[in-house]
């Protein structure tokens, strides 16, 4: 991420006047609209300062890197947009000729860093997005490094809690989309070294998530509307288990005596509901059969 290229100070004097096509003032220095071409083959074309570069202006590298913002004293200070030879980019604030305040970083591989910059250096609040898993962290960084509370953030759950030198460490927690929680915290555990003849191989140490705790589940929407039972399904004791059962045979035991038949639990609402006309219409042809042998009766 660092500058490719140098911009060397120009110099002014008389064998290298030629060099330079602009405004001067007074006293002969270039002052106003110009174009200089160093000696190095860099070229800078924009606004000068008694002999300075100072104010807007662009300057081409001849490694094919690009600078387009403000300067002042001949350093980048202030807006501007730094174009690498590599392709990556960076759009935000500058402070003596180093990316310093809030800006943008473009990386080649598509990753992206948005946020506070020190020193030329990730430095503060910033959020830098892996663009090959759509991943990103979000959080503090120190001098380049993450560093401090942090969020990272995956396509399905995210993580919250502290980081050191790129690494989850201590307390913290998941949360996942359904809608749990799982709490726990990262421990630094050695690996196995690698014996060598002359010496051992450094110590890798890598953090280890050891749960504790797993909150109650919450859903994200838990004001859905209510949806009527399938037609084929379990039945109600098996839903609704002993408290649902007990529910059931209440109701079961208030029923009245005249009637008869049998329920079918393992249908649902519908089902019960046919069960009962059948039964209703069932009675009803028996009070017609009883008046038809009543009505004969009194012809004979």
């Amino acid at each position: 991420m660092s500058d490719l290229g140098s911009e060397e100070l120009e110099q002014e004097g008389e064998n290298n006047l030629e060099e330079y096509e602009g405004e001067r003032n007074e006293a002969g220095q270039r002052h106003g609209r110009g174009r200089a071409r160093l000696p190095n083959g860099d070229v800078y074309e924009g606004s000068y300062e008694f002999g300075q570069r100072s104010g807007q202006g662009i300057y081409k590298f001849k490694n094919g890197a690009r600078y387009t913002g403000q300067y002042l004293k001949n350093k980048k200070h202030g807006q501007g947009i730094f174009i690498y030879p590599d392709g990556s980019r960076y759009e935000g604030e500058w402070a003596e000729d180093q990316r310093h305040g809030h800006g943008v970083y473009y990386y080649v591989n598509n990753d992206t860093y948005t946020g506070e910059w020190f020193a030329h250096q990730r430095h503060g609040q910033g959020t830098y997005f892996y663009a090959e898993t759509g991943s990103k962290y979000v959080g503090s960084w120190v001098h380049g490094q993450q560093v401090g509370a942090a969020e990272l953030i995956h396509l399905n759950h995210r993580y919250q809690g502290k980081f050191l030198n790129k690494n989850p460490v201590g307390p913290g927690k998941y949360i996942f989309d359904v809608g749990c929680e799982q709490h726990g915290e990262y421990r630094l555990t050695d690996v196995e070294r690698v014996e060598e003849e002359e010496e051992e191989a450094p110590v890798n140490v890598v953090p280890k998530w050891k749960v504790t705790q797993i909150t109650e589940l919450t859903l994200w929407t838990p004001n859905l509307p209510e949806e009527k039972p399938p037609l084929e399904g379990p039945g109600p004791e098996e839903a609704l288990g002993e408290e649902g059962a007990t529910e059931l045979e209440e109701e079961a035991q208030v029923l009245p005596d005249a009637f008869e038949g049998e329920l079918d639990l393992q249908g649902g609402e519908d089902d019960a509901d046919a069960w009962e006309y059948s039964y209703d219409v069932d009675q009803a042809n028996a009070g017609f059969e009883e008046e038809e042998e009543r009505q004969a009766e009194l012809q004979d």
